[in-house]
């Protein structure tokens, strides 16, 4: 087990004063910056971080999708049947493992990536950081995460 650190002798107990707030309330901004920009495409933004993966990375499972979204099959499997709905992408079960079933970007999939190439952009812009900022940031949730996940399998 992890040795934990020394607790501060009085510990922040007002919402403004919680991390857990910080990182909600800027990840409801967040989605709420890319809401015109995904509107405009078609995509809720849990489908735009799935059509993210596969532009990545085409023919992937649904398991490898939920792993990379750090979500369970159970709640990506509706969003993918969404997205196959409207074309996007086509859902297929493997020829050695009917169990499995793979992602796979549809035509109108890969012309969509295109048409998305602007919402980064706007994104940064919206921010107004700079990259050297955000790039830390970004790393530093990364190792948030992976400490909390990792505490939490423990």
């Amino acid at each position: 087990m992890t040795q934990r650190p020394a607790l501060p002798a009085a510990l922040p107990f007002t919402l403004d004063e919680q991390l857990c707030f910080a990182l909600y309330s800027t990840s409801l901004a967040m989605t709420k910056a890319y809401k015109p920009l995904l509107d405009k495409l078609g995509l809720t933004y849990p489908q735009y971080l799935a059509m993210l993966v596969l532009w990545e990375a085409d023919d992937v499972t649904v398991k490898d999708m939920a792993t990379r979204l750090n979500l369970d099959s159970a709640t990506v499997t509706p969003l993918l049947k969404r997205l196959e709905a409207q074309g996007y992408v086509e859902r297929v079960r493997g020829v050695e493992d009917e169990r499995l079933v793979f992602i796979r970007l549809t035509k109108a999939g890969q012309t969509l990536k295109r048409q998305a190439k602007e919402v980064p952009g706007e994104i940064f812009c919206a921010m107004q950081q700079t990259p050297d900022f955000l790039l830390r940031l970004r790393n530093d949730l990364t190792r948030l995460r992976a400490t909390l996940n990792d505490y939490m399998d423990e």
